[in-house]
């Protein structure tokens, strides 16, 4: 007996076709990236390949290490 494999279609990774450059001090562009508690948005979840999600990582590391970005989102300050 056969077993049929479907085959995943890859969505193109939107950061690739609108060819944008990832830079740290682009906090806007980056907090789309983040959920409400600060972490990062993993690659299944946001599309993106793997050399792009490897720049927004290190992007958004540096930008939290040069205070424009929190480590801990703002969910925690409300309680």
């Amino acid at each position: 007996m056969t077993v049929k494999r479907r085959k995943i279609e890859k969505l193109p990774c939107k950061l690739c076709q609108e060819k944008k450059t990832i830079d740290y001090k682009d906090v806007e562009s980056l907090k789309a990236f983040l959920t409400d508690y600060g972490r990062i948005v993993p690659r299944y979840a946001t599309g993106n390949c793997a050399k792009c999600q490897r720049k927004l990582a290190k992007a958004v590391k540096q930008a939290r290490f040069m205070a424009l970005l929190p480590y801990v989102g703002d969910v925690h300050n409300e309680e």
